[in-house]
């Protein structure tokens, strides 16, 4: 039919359009991220308690947690916990007991469940030795600076502040998938916090870092009213809300090990993430391929390639989008060398993402440290293996 051509050209048109502004938001986003600088240090800085679930001796595990026991910081406490005394991060700990035998160090071995989350029924277990009001949950992955702490403590001096959160760079081991893996954090997830964090929103929650009062956590029914749930640090941030107290994005951006041993390891994770965000967003979610920039101008660029009177314009916008995109990458790498040298990956990592998201729709189930969950339309885990 003669009408065809012409609406498949508009089509194609929108979306470059849409795939142009979008990459252009997102990277304004991050520039102005970026330049945002966290609070300054209180002059009192409260005791606190810092709980490290644990589950096996990953890759740089000692280098992680070292980083929490050299903080600027005058009192406080680590807590690192476990579920079986055989776990190999147990030696992890004793070196690092052996080589701050003056910094208050606990080891909880425990394998008691108080759920299907095992990192909270983990921490349960651990809150139960913390001595000081104030917690900071972080996980085991993640690197920091001696200045970690005294920043993410700081906006809790404004009692309105319920919840201190970060967000974080996932800095990959060696191999292709773990590039690709950071990449899907670097480029895309956190990028679109940013952007959600530009305007206006306050509910982005991260388990990376987690920083809260006692008399809060007590409040929302402790960590026990999260213990089913897969998005844990989500529906923590909504508990906190319903309290009528803020949300703090901490200008810290932490370092996130991410460490991806084959093609089936990172489609395992990515599915997980794209699930939970299923979860979060169920009507949304639907639409979240409008976020996929690269992609979005692909599909454009081909639809308009019907009519030759859009094929400047189109151009335009194909080769806008490519630009910014490309620049994010460069960005948020953090290191411009090895960026460019990944730029061949940018493409794959983008239509490996389109491809997670579709076969995200055909399963409710999970796998999350080895073993299989089926998750409910509110976000409860089943343990099925």
């Amino acid at each position: 039919m003669p009408f065809v051509h012409p609406v498949m050209s508009l089509v194609g048109f929108g979306l470059l359009g849409l795939a142009a502004g979008y990459s252009v938001l997102v990277l304004i986003a991050v520039v102005i991220w970026d330049r945002t600088r966290p609070a300054s240090r209180p002059s009192v800085l409260p005791a606190v308690s810092l709980l490290k679930p644990l589950c096996g001796a990953e890759p740089g595990l000692y280098q992680h947690l070292r980083g929490f026991c050299v903080q600027d910081y005058p009192v406080y406490q680590i807590i690192f916990g476990v579920r079986d005394s055989a776990d190999p991060a147990c030696a992890v700990v004793a070196r690092l007991i052996e080589e701050f035998p003056s910094l208050d160090i606990e080891m909880v071995v425990n394998p008691e469940l108080h759920g299907s989350n095992l990192k909270i029924s983990n921490l349960i277990n651990m809150l139960a030795t913390a001595r000081h009001e104030t917690f900071v949950m972080a996980d085991s992955d993640v690197f920091v600076g001696p200045d970690y702490l005294s920043t993410v403590t700081a906006p809790l001096h404004d009692r309105s502040v319920g919840l201190v959160t970060c967000p974080y760079r996932g800095v990959p081991t060696t191999g292709v998938w773990s590039r690709l893996g950071a990449m899907y954090i670097n480029e895309w997830y956190v990028p679109s916090v940013l952007l959600a964090w530009l305007f206006g929103y306050q509910g982005y929650v991260s388990g990376q870092t987690l920083c809260m009062r006692e008399d809060t956590l007590q409040a929302i029914g402790g960590l026990q009213s999260i213990a089913n749930h897969l998005a844990d640090d989500h529906r923590l941030g909504e508990l906190v809300s319903a309290l009528g107290l803020r949300i703090v994005l901490c200008p810290y951006l932490v370092e996130g090990e991410h460490d991806e041993r084959s093609f089936d390891s990172l489609i395992r994770h990515e599915m997980r993430w794209m699930r939970t965000i299923r979860i979060l967003r169920p009507l949304s979610f639907r639409f979240i391929f409008l976020t996929f920039s690269l992609p979005l101008a692909m599909g454009g660029i081909v639809l308009t390639a019907w009519d030759p009177h859009y094929a400047t314009p189109a151009w335009v916008l194909f080769g806008s989008t490519a630009a910014v995109r490309m620049t994010l990458h460069c960005i948020s790498g953090n290191r411009a060398a090895t960026s460019l040298a990944d730029s061949w990956l940018v493409p794959v990592r983008d239509l490996l993402l389109c491809w997670v998201w579709w076969r995200s729709f055909s399963t409710s189930r999970v796998v999350w440290r080895g073993h299989e969950y089926d998750v409910d339309a509110d976000g409860s885990m089943r343990r099925l293996t």
